[in-house]
């Protein structure tokens, strides 16, 4: 056996900011690296984060002067990437001596995307992949990402890729990340619910691959101190129910809620092969006499220029 540690940071968006976010996670170094965790996934939105409840004024043809400035404050909280920010969590990997994931508001001139970086300890900010498909009104404030940012990084943990919260629901998008050879699937989300750890454990069945999954967790509007009339006040805001789950669906830590943590499991690749032995979807298991999937990874720029 060569087992491996990952782990799952489970933790939520400070109200007081991306500064004292990203202080928190920094807080949890010396956990990090007494675990011997050799990969730590964190939630969507963590750095920037998730307005869950916000408006941001809008209403089916105008939009008001409030939520403008509401999502100036928004787009005050993301990050540049690179950045200061990017520079404390590539020092984080290095230490710790842990990959990172970790779902980012990236700012990038105007437009806000939500976005997965990666980190290695021998690389800093290796990649990013910015979701595809913002879900619902999140496309109000979010733009789409393009097939250029689907990395799959080699890490100490195995090869792992990302998808962000409901881009897991895309056959797909997934289909290519399998066909990646992806061993350990990221999967940073807010998404809570009961349904949620079904999918996660259906993906790493069907892709017969280690998955980390990392949800924030939010107390409720009360606790916060926040006015959210769509909200039951006394209710948590997200309960996290972050979890790890093995190639054949079965549940190696967690679901953890409503409470930060660090959750950790061992792994051990070899159990790919064992698991892939009577499914391989983009192997044996594959008909591409009658499917079959393009994928396009160029980069799209709305403007170009040629001299």
């Amino acid at each position: 056996m060569n087992t491996q540690t990952v782990a799952a940071l489970q933790i939520g968006s400070s109200p007081l900011g991306t500064a004292q976010t990203l202080q928190d996670i920094l807080d949890y170094q010396d956990e990090i690296k007494a675990s011997g965790a050799v990969l730590v996934v964190m939630p969507e939105a963590l750095l920037g984060g998730y307005p869950k409840g916000e408006l941001f004024g809008t209403h089916l043809g105008y939009r008001t002067p409030e939520g403008r400035e509401a999502f100036a404050r928004y787009f005050h909280e993301a990050i540049d990437v690179p950045g200061p920010e990017t520079d404390a969590l590539a020092a984080m990997s290095e230490k710790t001596g842990a990959a990172i994931v970790i779902g980012v508001i990236e700012r990038d001139g105007n437009t806000l995307y939500c976005t997965a970086l990666f980190f290695t300890p021998q690389d800093g900010l290796a990649a990013k992949h910015r979701k595809l498909m913002p879900t619902g009104t999140e496309r109000l404030i979010w733009g789409q990402g393009d097939g250029s940012t689907l990395p799959v990084l080699q890490t100490a943990a195995g090869r792992i890729g990302a998808a962000i919260c409901w881009e897991n629901h895309m056959p797909l998008l997934r289909t290519a990340m399998y066909a990646k050879g992806v061993q350990v699937w990221c999967a940073p989300t807010v998404d809570d619910r009961d349904i949620w750890q079904a999918t996660m454990r259906h993906i790493a069945h069907e892709g017969r691959m280690f998955l980390v999954c990392a949800c924030q967790v939010k107390p409720s509007p009360k606790a916060l101190g926040i006015d959210a009339p769509h909200w039951d006040a006394d209710r948590p805001l997200i309960q996290g129910n972050s979890m790890i789950v093995g190639p054949l669906g079965d549940v190696l830590a967690g679901p953890l809620k409503n409470e930060t943590g660090l959750l950790t499991a061992q792994i051990d690749l070899a159990e790919l092969t064992r698991a892939k032995y009577d499914f391989d979807v983009v192997g044996h298991y594959a008909r591409p006499d009658v499917f079959s999937l393009s994928v396009d990874g160029r980069a799209k720029a709305a403007v170009s220029f040629q001299d």
